[in-house]
């Protein structure tokens, strides 16, 4: 069992969902509440990760983070921040990979709620971040845990897209499905057949939240 690879996964799917929590509350409530013009663009573009292979997404990613791009070297010159091979790069990475497994559940969560709720707590006074706060939040925190167990899944098993931007860096950036893989190229099968049923036993745990909390919410909104 590699642990310095499985602290590293566990270490990097945390801090995608810290990090990408925010701003998937935001952007799944704003894709079900409003309607804008270009709204139908920006939600074929979230569902680009789950299209496209992982190595074309991470063939850009490095093109466009590499020390060669504009943007890597000026990251490089003013904050001395390398994106490409390093731990920053792989959760900037898997921040971009991740954000439809964390928004779509999110997005319909919100989309459940009937507006009648939101117009009878403003008729009752409730400021819209009030509103949010004491309404919608408790409503679509179902959807909120699915989509955190959902990204918290899919990065520990996500391959292409970290070995593109990552490498396999002892230590630093080689993740459990990495050293899995190295382990099937070694030929020691009973390591690769370790390393995949801990990842097999998160990915069944965290679909398990998925449709746990999915039934409870559809339940919790019949109630109200």
């Amino acid at each position: 069992m590699d642990w310095d690879a499985t602290k590293i996964s566990l270490l990097l799917a945390a801090a995608t969902c810290v990090v990408l929590l925010p701003f998937a509350v935001w952007l799944g409530r704003r894709l079900a509440v409003h309607e804008w013009r270009g709204k139908a663009l920006v939600e074929a573009a979230l569902l680009l990760p789950l299209l496209l292979p992982p190595t074309v997404v991470g063939f850009y990613l490095l093109v466009a983070l590499g020390g060669g791009s504009p943007v890597g070297q000026w990251l490089d010159r003013v904050a001395g921040l390398r994106l490409v091979f390093t731990f920053e790069g792989l959760l900037f990475a898997s921040l971009i990979v991740n954000l439809p497994f964390m928004v779509q559940p999110i997005q319909r969560a919100f989309a459940a709620i009937p507006n009648s709720l939101r117009e009878a707590a403003w008729v009752s006074g409730l400021s819209r971040w009030e509103t949010l706060r004491r309404i919608e939040l408790p409503l679509a925190w179902p959807g909120i845990l699915g989509g955190v167990a959902l990204t918290f899944a899919h990065t520990l098993g996500e391959f292409g897209v970290v070995l593109m931007v990552g490498g396999s860096i002892a230590g630093e950036t080689k993740t459990l499905s990495i050293a899995i893989y190295d382990r099937v190229q070694a030929f020691d099968n009973a390591g690769a057949s370790r390393m995949s049923l801990v990842l097999v036993t998160f990915t069944l745990v965290a679909l398990s939240v998925v449709f746990a909390t999915s039934q409870r919410g559809k339940r919790h909104l019949q109630e109200r």
